[in-house]
């Protein structure tokens, strides 16, 4: 299996010529519903979820951004069906994540606009990296009472007794607030480069595989190639390949990345050198 490359092909049938077990992080976006045009093409879900299954490694993720078109009065349902699909593959819903976007077009129709698309966090098992991003805690250094802060006013008292100060980060919530990605870029369904650059410092490593199965324009390749890890894309349309090879190759790794400060936390609990997240 060759790295670092832009496969063209179907990726139903290009998955299955991998190696199991070979894939640490996927970071990808279907072209679901009627929402997303795609040069003509369509895709069979289910084989490429079962494939996704079985070349991820033990402890791997699958991030799978997707939401739903409206048809006839009603949501597809499009998100829900292929979350249960992909539990059934095997994997475990580790988390159910929002991309709450900062720009949408306004709709006319009887319900609340639509800001958010679903971004599915799949494991194959219990995920081996988590590298948590924190951000600024705007409380950063109040004292707080263990035995009776204003958060248990109307709970029951636990006996505890001294003070914590307020740490200068914390952990980010699983909804991301985003802006959207540039629009001079030939693609119809571009995410921004902080959701994959994000997803990639969360559930991989320097030197992990990150796959892109719907590659479309590059984003995830992009950014795996200038945090250090390996990519694969596989991508069905030649225009949009062209693209993507055009992006990455004016991509440069960067020799270094200004230090943000911010610390990150591990699944275990300890801490770990910062990473670096472009934050919104």
């Amino acid at each position: 299996m060759e790295l670092d490359k832009i496969i063209s092909g179907d990726s139903a049938v290009v998955l299955q010529s991998f190696p199991s077990d070979c894939i640490d992080l996927t970071v990808t976006s279907p072209p679901y519903d009627n929402l997303r045009t795609y040069n003509g093409f369509t895709f069979d879900f289910e084989t490429i979820a079962r494939e996704l299954f079985r070349v991820t490694k033990a402890g791997g993720v699958v991030v799978w951004v997707v939401g739903d078109a409206t048809v006839n009065g009603s949501e597809t349902g499009t998100s829900f069906r292929h979350a249960l699909y992909f539990m059934q593959c095997g994997f475990n819903l580790h988390d159910t994540m929002i991309y709450q976007k900062k720009d949408f077009p306004p709709l006319t129709h009887n319900r609340y606009e639509q800001q958010f698309e679903y971004m599915f966090v799949f494991s194959k098992g219990k995920p081996s990296t988590f590298n948590g991003i924190c951000v600024e805690n705007k409380h950063v250094g109040e004292l707080r009472n263990k035995k009776n802060n204003k958060h248990e006013a109307t709970s029951a008292i636990r006996n505890r007794e001294g003070y914590t100060i307020v740490r200068e980060t914390k952990l980010k919530t699983n909804v991301w607030l985003m802006a959207g990605a540039h629009t001079d870029i030939n693609h119809p369904a571009i995410f921004p480069e902080a959701l994959a650059r994000d997803h990639i410092v969360t559930w991989s490593n320097p030197g992990d595989v990150v796959l892109d199965c719907f590659c479309g324009s590059g984003t995830t390749p992009k950014q795996a190639k200038e945090l250090s890890r390996h990519y694969i894309g596989i991508e069905i349309s030649q225009e949009y390949i062209s693209l993507a090879e055009k992006r990455l190759l004016a991509t440069n790794v960067p020799l270094f990345v200004q230090e943000r400060g911010l610390t990150q936390r591990t699944a275990d609990g300890g801490n770990v050198a910062p990473e670096f997240s472009n934050f919104e």
